[in-house]
């Protein structure tokens, strides 16, 4: 059984999010925040769409290491320094998105920032999971 994605009619149709997650029972999983800090601690990638790619598969490896899986993403807040150059780019981050999480599109919150804690960071991302009794 998945997550049940809801999403209310007056409130019109939602595009890459969920106005709404019902989880089933399991185990919750909070996900720290995630740039696109690679091991070596540098931040890499000069444009949105480049950051977003590492900051993602850097949420994924947490969530797997969890033992959970994209899917079993319930909510997630979106960080960036400048929510005019994301609306922008919104092609090639949903591309981006489709590559690391599917057409799995669970509530989201985009929040702009002044600035993140690595200054060359353009974006982090926050999740929240809950991975289903069913795969224990």
């Amino acid at each position: 059984m998945e997550h049940q994605i809801v999403n209310a009619a007056e409130l019109g149709e939602p595009s890459g999010y969920a106005h709404a997650v019902i989880a089933q029972s399991g185990r919750t999983v909070y996900l720290g925040g995630q740039t696109a800090l690679r091991a070596d601690g540098r931040i890499h990638g000069s444009t949105l769409p480049e950051q977003f790619t590492l900051a993602a598969a850097n949420l994924l490896s947490a969530l797997r290491e969890a033992g959970g899986e994209p899917e079993h993403i319930c909510s997630m807040q979106i960080f960036v320094t400048d929510p005019a150059d994301y609306r922008r780019q919104l092609a090639e981050l949903g591309r981006c998105w489709r590559e690391h999480f599917g057409r799995h599109y669970p509530a989201i919150g985009l929040f702009g920032v002044t600035r993140l804690f690595d200054e060359q960071a353009l974006i982090e991302l926050m999740a929240v999971a809950v991975i289903p009794e069913s795969t224990r």
